[in-house]
Order: C-alpha cells, then structure tokens, then sequence
C-alpha cells in the first residue's frame, strides 16, 4: 500500500474529487495533487471500480469478499467506503444500488486503453510513449486477487495487438530498429503467438535481411512443432516461401 503525503491537506475537499489513479505498476492515489494513502480494501475497491466502471452493492461485495456471507460482505463493502471517505471523500460515488469511481478521477489504464483503440482504428498519430508503458506496466503486479485474472489478459491482449500495430506502423516508416523493439516486445510476452513472429519476419523482409527472416521463420517452425505439435500456417509460410534458403 503506498502512503505518503499530508492527508489534511485533502480531508477538507467538498464534493468529487479531483484526482489522478495509477494502477500500471502498482496503485497510486493523488487527491489534488496530494498522495493519498487509503487502507488495503479500500484500494481494492476503488481498482474494481476503476477498471470495471459502475457496479452493483452485491456483485462488488462478493467479489471482494468472496469467502463470507453476502451480508457480511455487504457490511465490510460499507465500513470500507466509509474508510475511503475519510481519506478522500466523494472518491467512491454512489449510483442508487450501484457504486462508482468519481468521474473527476482519472484513470491512467482507462488512458491506455483510449490510446490504444484511438491507434488500432487510425484515428491517432503514433503515441510511442504511451507504447512504452504498455512495455513495462504490469496491472497491480503485487496482487493476487483472483477477480484481476480476467483484466490481466483483457490488457496483455491489447498490450500485444497494439505494439503488433506498432511494429507494422514503424516498418512502413522505414524506421525498422524501433519497429523491431515493438515486434519483440510482443514475442517476449506471448512466445508462441504466431502473429508476433510473423511481425518479426516481415520486418527482416523489408530491411532486406534475407537471413534473418529465414532464421526468425525457423525459429517459429520449431518452438510451434516443440510446443505445441503443429506447422506455422500458410500466411507464415508464404513470408519465406520464396528465399532461396527455402525453396
């Protein structure tokens, strides 16, 4: 749990608040700029919240405190909004039977994946910084709440199809080292995903290193038979098929 930061300088606050949530990496709250340090459940609280948007009593209450009783739970998901609100009041909104995230908070995952899609789609000009911490952010890496699982892979999966554009994006530039960091990132995080590999091979084809794509091809060809018992498909194939290494 991060702490830090004089919490008087924010208690005062009327109405939402304004803040700044990190979960990429670790959580991090800022209340107005302050460091806001809140307890353990609260923190989960206000990660379910942020990732999964507005959110019935009952649902939240059993998927934080999935071993009680629903009442039991209830009355833990009640002290922990009142804890919150002691910290950083206005932060967890309440919606009739349903809670939510202040809307003055942002998120920086909610950032992302804006970005990411805003990318994919063509309506965005390259934000390689914003690339770089789909690199290196792991979602709450510290914690082991099994409700994360499905967000875990939700974001790997978008982390991989938007350095896979990336790398395609910077290929088409010429600017084929940067393109290449992109495309292994992909690979590093998912060895056996073809698509990664053939990201790689096409950035040998068009810096003109022949070798190269056949070696990356091979490579594939043998981690796909070891792993998993089958050829690269005919798209991969058809990268290569015509190098003389390969004919």
């Amino acid at each position: 749990m991060y702490s830090g930061g004089d919490m008087s300088q924010v208690a005062h606050v009327d109405g939402p608040p304004r803040g700044r949530l990190t979960l990429l990496g670790g959580f991090l709250l800022a209340i107005d700029g302050v460091p806001a340090s809140i307890p353990v459940a609260a923190q989960r609280l206000v990660a379910v919240l942020a990732l999964r948007g507005r959110c019935g009593r009952s649902r939240l209450a059993g998927e934080l405190w999935p071993e009680t009783t629903e009442d039991r739970a209830l009355a833990r998901l009640r002290t922990t909004i009142w804890r919150a609100h002691l910290q950083a009041p206005g932060l967890v909104a309440p919606d009739h039977d349903a809670l939510a995230l202040a809307g003055s908070v942002d998120v920086d995952v909610t950032d992302l994946v804006r970005s990411a899609h805003e990318l994919m789609d063509g309506r965005s000009t390259l934000p390689v910084e914003r690339v770089l911490l789909y690199v290196e952010g792991d979602l709450l890496p510290d914690w082991s709440d099994e409700w994360l699982t499905a967000e875990r892979e939700r974001l790997r999966q978008l982390r991989l199809h938007v350095l896979e554009t990336v790398a395609a994006r910077l290929a088409a530039e010429g600017l084929f080292g940067m393109a290449m960091e992109a495309a292994l990132a992909a690979l590093r995080s998912d060895p056996l995903r073809e698509s990664a590999h053939r990201a790689v091979i096409r950035i040998h084809l068009a810096e003109g290193n022949l070798a190269e794509a056949v070696h990356a091809y091979r490579q594939c060809q043998s981690l796909l038979a070891r792993e998993l018992g089958v050829a690269p498909s005919e798209e991969a194939a058809r990268l290569v098929a015509a190098l003389p290494a390969l004919r």
